[in-house]
């Protein structure tokens, strides 16, 4: 299988956790909001294109500040339960990936995308984001992945030998993904040709789950959801015994994250 249908496969199996997405994924930090807006000065009248929106969870603490935004999300029962959270805001959610859409009218002043690029077709997504932008618009790119700190909770090191086990173990040299040790992506963005690169900003934060949390967290990760069932079986269960020892029953995850706000060059 190629780099692109793998891509492909594996962005397809978040809508079958679609019932659990909104509750179980993370929120960003409000200062990344507050950064973003910040650094792009837009106007209240801004209208923006989020790429990938899943059930909405990037695209509500914008929405409540009356931005018009208009969603982009393939999955038809991810986009069914975005449409309902964001029912009361201007926002419109249309069941497209970014790559077949095509946009009409007035072009955005702001495209993002929240823990979704890395979905995008690499060889056309920085030109699809350059020409639904109008002069001098925005593009910002920003996720949440797994970081470790160096005092960290030493539960998701100790259950790596379960993943080992179960054949899902990290490739061979792997290093782990420190706080603000991630790469900001400058060159891919700025290698386009399109975009100026105008703010790097890197954020980290901490949630505590207990054992229901946190395998329904792990649930909505593409990769679990491509386990075959008795994988899945005997990691949760692992998870579920181990936490059960932990006199509060639960675990502490580090989050991380790279804001990348880019400007659409002249041509």
């Amino acid at each position: 299988m190629g780099v692109d249908e793998r891509r492909e496969q594996l962005g397809a199996t978040f809508d079958r956790a679609a019932d659990l997405y909104q509750r179980a994924r993370p929120e960003y930090p409000n200062d990344l909001y507050e950064r973003l807006l910040t650094v792009t000065n837009l106007a209240e009248s801004s209208r923006l294109l989020e790429v990938g929106a899943a059930t909405g969870k990037a695209t509500l603490p914008l929405a409540r500040r009356g931005y018009h935004i208009t969603c982009l999300e393939p999955g038809p029962e991810l986009a069914a339960v975005a449409r309902q959270l964001l029912a009361a805001f201007d926002v419109d959610v249309v069941e497209a990936r970014f790559e077949d859409w095509q946009p009409a009218g007035v072009p955005f002043d702001l495209v993002y995308a929240a823990t979704a690029w890395h979905w995008v077709d690499p060889s056309v997504r920085f030109e699809r984001a350059a020409a639904a932008l109008r002069p001098g618009g925005f593009l910002a790119l920003w996720e949440a992945g797994h970081v470790i700190p160096y005092d960290g909770d030493g539960f998701f090191e100790e259950i790596q030998e379960i993943y080992d086990e179960i054949g899902e173990g990290l490739p061979p040299g792997s290093t782990l993904p420190r706080p603000q040790e991630l790469p900001d992506d400058r060159a891919d963005i700025e290698a386009s040709g399109l975009f100026e690169v105008v703010d790097v900003t890197q954020y980290d934060w901490e949630t505590a789950y207990d054992a229901t949390g946190y395998v329904e967290l792990l649930k909505t990760f593409s990769g679990h959801i491509a386990m075959q069932a008795w994988q899945r079986d005997r990691l949760y269960s692992e998870i579920r015994r181990r936490l059960d020892e932990r006199p509060d029953g639960q675990l502490r995850r580090h989050w991380g994250g790279v804001l990348r706000i880019a400007r659409r060059l002249e041509r």
